[in-house]
């Protein structure tokens, strides 16, 4: 089978449908495919290290880990690739015959990894885990598509082993649990293609009973776990696959409004904030690679220059080895080929408030400033490559002083960040409330009467100026509380006017009236300075972090103002 006819029978993946008026038999692949095909060409031997091959070993085979432990996740890492190259003219692998036993011998591996239930495990985590399994899906379904509709030769038994593995995982989707609310649309999505190749009326019955739950999308166009470098751009591709699948184009709703909203959440060097996220990407370094296939499929479905602009900017922002990683969503979906529409403006100056994350974003063309409500690492600022990752103060109250509000509230052009302390003594039991036997388990605290109650208010005010921000901290109650500010900064600059600390790696004070933190042609910089102890590190405050981080110290009643720009 040539090319063309293997472009035009994989129009029937899932998300190809938007573009069904196209005639894809007369489309050849562009540059940039071909150039993320060789990509993936120079990926395949890099296997062949972790590949099981004691043929005593049960899962002769398949593929292991780092830790040298054979998995589902590394052999299904081997077996989508190795199909989609297998069937791609283009790649060097193309019909390889040398390939077939081992995407034979890596599928029989996988089926002894794959439980009589159908579901696979997680060995890091997760045993018996229904949503792993749709995630590998998520490389075996194209894996099937790619080998079947090829046509070619000696591909049977792998084509069998396929769909062996599909059907067992397909009755551990329709009755299994999940942990988290992404695993609910990542579950539903594979089922969509499940049910597309082995049509089944309990899929179909499965899925909606989960989209009985509704969309979690709150008002500001996010998802419950905020997980903007992990789990969102995850949940808009099961979401373009459901509403595709599943004849159901109001899915595409919350897609568009979260990817809106995500615009607002890009820094000037193109990495995406991560900082209010509660899962595990929560304040990782990320770029926006992983939403590149949702902008674009959105962006051509709808003719949308702005999302053009964002696909264009993870462009030239991500590696081509990123990007290459979608692969095979684009080689069975043709349509994304397409020429992007025109591009329209991207925002890049605004102060916007995301209430319902507890979020506000102010940018200024080549710098932001990110503010956070529950949070102790409550300010981000970038500019460009130069990064203040986190501001945090603490005080030595009582062991509880660690800075974070509950709200952020706009008052005039400011921004409000507020927090009150109490800490009490207490006095002896009354007499009624004694037990006899002296067990202090029946004669807990919140029976004595409190004394001598110290109390610490925050008052933290953000103001934006022209070329940055100033933040005014305003700490009283209680007098003579240390305290201790830190400015953490991500590796890889140089400071200017700061001390570093004896015996402290990566720790400086900042006595002086100005600082600096530079990487390459951006620069940071900060002041005026304050020392007025050196205990940087006070007892309840949290641990440092291991990043370079400059030290303001003072004592209660604590007034001071640094400015960012």
């Amino acid at each position: 089978m040539d090319r063309r006819t293997f472009v035009n029978t994989s129009i029937l993946a899932v998300s190809a449908l938007p573009f069904s008026n196209l005639d894809f038999s007369k489309v050849s692949k562009p540059a940039w495919i071909l150039e993320w095909i060789k990509i993936q060409d120079k990926q395949l031997p890099n296997y062949q290290k972790y590949k099981v091959i004691q043929k005593e070993n049960k899962y002769f085979g398949g593929y292991m880990d780092d830790a040298e432990l054979p998995n589902p996740h590394s052999t299904v890492g081997f077996i989508g690739k190795a199909c989609m190259l297998w069937a791609c003219e283009e790649s060097v692998f193309y019909q390889q015959p040398s390939l077939v036993p081992d995407i034979e011998l890596a599928l029989i591996s996988l089926l002894k990894m794959q439980h009589t239930d159908g579901t696979i495990d997680l060995l890091s985590t997760n045993f018996h885990s229904t949503p792993d399994t749709a995630f590998v899906l998520e490389d075996i379904i194209p894996a099937y598509h790619f080998i079947k509709e090829s046509n070619l030769k000696n591909t049977e038994k792998i084509i069998s082993l396929l769909k062996q593995f599909i059907l067992n995982a397909a009755e551990a989707l329709s009755i299994g649990g999940i942990h988290t609310p992404n695993h609910r649309w990542v579950v539903c999505a594979s089922l969509t293609r499940i049910n597309e190749l082995f049509p089944n009326e309990k899929y179909i019955k499965r899925i909606n009973q989960w989209l009985a739950e509704h969309i979690d999308l709150d008002p500001d166009g996010q998802y419950t776990e905020k997980s903007t470098n992990g789990y969102s751009p995850i949940v808009n591709r099961s979401l373009i696959t459901m509403a595709v699948g599943l004849n159901k184009p109001a899915l595409l709703d919350a897609v568009k409004k979260n990817l809106i909203m995500t615009f607002y959440y890009v820094h000037p060097n193109g990495e995406v904030v991560t900082e209010a996220s509660n899962r595990q990407d929560k304040g990782t370094i990320g770029n926006m690679h992983k939403y590149y296939h949702v902008y674009r499929y959105m962006a051509l479905k709808f003719q949308d220059g702005t999302m053009a602009s964002m696909c264009r900017l993870i462009e030239k922002t991500s590696t081509p080895e990123q990007l290459a990683g979608f692969l095979d969503i684009f080689l069975e979906d043709p349509g994304l080929w397409q020429e992007l529409p025109p591009s329209k403006p991207l925002p890049t100056n605004y102060s916007r408030e995301f209430p319902y994350s507890g979020v506000v974003r102010i940018r200024r063309e080549n710098w932001d400033c990110t503010l956070l409500s529950n949070n102790t690492s409550w300010l981000t600022f970038h500019k460009g490559n130069a990064v203040l990752q986190a501001m945090r103060i603490a005080t030595s109250f009582f062991g509880k002083g660690q800075f974070q509000t509950v709200k952020i509230k706009a008052i005039d052009k400011n921004w409000l960040l507020q927090n009150s302390l109490e800490g009490p003594y207490y006095q002896p039991l009354d007499a009624d409330k004694i037990s006899p036997d002296g067990d202090l388990d029946k004669m807990p605290r919140t029976l004595r009467l409190q004394s001598e109650v110290q109390k610490l208010n925050y008052v933290v005010k953000v103001t934006e100026l022209p070329t940055g921000v100033e933040v005014d901290f305003d700490i009283s109650g209680t007098d003579g509380v240390p305290v201790s500010l830190e400015l953490i900064f991500r590796p890889g600059g140089i400071f200017s006017g700061v001390s570093p600390i004896p015996n402290k790696k990566d720790a400086y004070l900042f006595p002086s009236s100005k600082g600096s933190y530079s990487v390459g042609n951006d620069q940071i910089t900060f002041s005026p300075g304050m020392i007025l102890h050196k205990g940087v590190q006070l007892r309840g405050a949290l641990p440092a972090m291991e990043s370079p981080t400059v030290y303001l110290t003072g004592i209660t009643p604590f007034k001071h103002k640094i400015t960012l720009s």
